[in-house]
């Protein structure tokens, strides 16, 4: 007779964890969206105008990332922008191959002609935080190891503007770049330049929930009170609460915020994302610190809008706003 491991945590479609510490992130949901959490094959060769690469820069760790070039004209010795991008899914699920950032960051990449590097996150609850924050820093601190001529990787040093790194982040992603710029105001980023920071629907939240967002709004395919109530939970170090600084850094256990050195940012949040509340009580917070701060909110759309192919294909509203929130990114990437 063989014995069933024991369940202990489960987010629907998304994550179970067992008694053992095994996890199992197979796609049980809607087979209709499987695709978008398929991961898709790197490749080399200019495929509607973006090539893509894994690479590996830390032995020891495994840190992984991919990279995503834009087609240039043989004769066009332009440096591009680096955009380094962490990806979110509550710091429990997700991968930076996924089909969903893959369409996303393919597109911003044409877009703003700028290099994407999207790191492969380790995940909770094997890795609980600042394992992530750690790993995105690894990969910032390897971009300088490329600027300062320590390491090599030919598609960034051959194309690549170092005094134009920009960090980039959706949803508990963007908890990761206000982490990362706070980290590198205190040290001195020799032969880079860190120029901003782009946060789409950042995961920050309370422990108490707010009463007119995530009470209110519906939950969404990409965010639910379940999502974030329990891979929190599993992903903040043992014993903390919503109001850790990593999730709540507008909050009274995190540094004040305007003894951050910090770069310009572009906060961008969704009109009927659950956790919009508490996205704009961090803008507010920013302004009040006089931190540089450009928001954009997108009318009649949920949290990771822009992810969803299956709305932006269906529904003309997700279509347009996805639009202009690649427009908007690509203004800010421009301006700096």
């Amino acid at each position: 007779m063989i014995s069933q491991k024991k369940l202990l945590h489960e987010v629907s479609g998304w994550l179970k964890v067992f008694e053992d510490g095994s996890t199992d992130r197979t796609w049980t949901g809607p087979s209709e969206i499987q695709f978008m959490v398929e991961p898709v094959q790197p490749h080399e060769e200019f495929i509607n105008g973006v090539a893509t690469r894994d690479v590996v820069v830390d032995k020891d760790s495994g840190l992984q990332l991919r990279i995503y070039l834009p087609e240039i004209k043989p004769r066009d010795e332009i440096k591009l922008p680096i955009i380094l991008h962490f990806h979110g899914g509550g710091f429990c699920i997700s991968r930076a191959d996924w089909y969903m950032y893959y369409h996303m960051y393919t597109n911003l990449a044409r877009s703003a002609k700028a290099i994407f590097v999207s790191v492969y996150l380790r995940l909770a609850p094997e890795h609980r935080l600042p394992a992530a924050i750690d790993d995105g820093w690894a990969a910032l601190l390897w971009l300088q190891s490329l600027a300062l001529g320590d390491s090599f990787e030919p598609w960034l040093v051959d194309h690549a503007d170092f005094n134009r790194v920009i960090l980039l982040g959706d949803s508990t992603g963007g908890n990761i770049v206000h982490e990362l710029a706070a980290r590198a105001g205190k040290v001195d980023l020799n032969h880079m330049r860190l120029t901003g920071g782009i946060l789409i629907h950042p995961g920050f939240v309370r422990s108490t929930r707010s009463r007119s967002s995530e009470l209110e709004q519906p939950e969404s395919p990409m965010l639910t009170l379940d999502m974030v109530d329990k891979f929190l939970s599993l992903a903040l170090p043992v014993g903390s609460t919503k109001d850790h600084p990593i999730t709540c850094p507008m909050g009274s256990g995190a540094p004040d915020l305007d003894t951050l050195k910090l770069p310009p940012f572009l906060l961008c949040v969704a009109e009927m994302d659950m956790i919009v509340d508490t996205e704009i009580e961090y803008y507010e917070a920013m302004k009040k610190a006089e931190k540089d701060v450009e928001l954009l909110i997108s009318p009649g759309v949920a949290h990771s809008f822009y992810l969803n192919k299956i709305a932006i294909e269906m529904d003309p509203q997700t279509a347009s706003q996805t639009e202009i929130l690649i427009s908007r990114i690509t203004e800010f990437i421009n301006k700096h």
